[in-house]
């Protein structure tokens, strides 16, 4: 469980970001499973990274500590590397689709 809550915080934050960038670029013209696919992918990848990124920063004992257990899943790379993810992800996707359209 301890390796798949983070993918999971990965995937719903992805899946926000998603969201929001299609809500603002309007001109991509994206159904929603697109925006919530490319979401998740991309907050997979993006948390991933930013996790591997910052290394040992983040404490997750401290962190385990201060939420209650969740810590270690609950932390700043999975969060904001998964809605950044998401969000870079959903844009080149609207990108592209909204570049085949024409």
């Amino acid at each position: 469980m301890e390796t798949l809550l983070p993918i999971i915080v990965q995937v719903i934050t992805g899946i926000i970001g998603g969201q929001a960038v299609g809500a603002a670029v309007k001109q991509a013209a994206m159904t929603q499973l697109p925006k919530i696919i490319s979401g998740a992918v991309g907050g997979v990848a993006g948390g991933a990274l930013l996790s591997s990124l910052m290394g040992g920063a983040v404490d997750p004992a401290a962190m385990a500590e201060a939420v209650g257990g969740l810590g270690s899943s609950l932390n700043i790379p999975n969060i904001v590397g998964g809605a950044g993810g998401g969000a870079i992800l959903t844009a080149i996707v609207g990108a592209v689709m909204g570049a085949m359209k024409k």
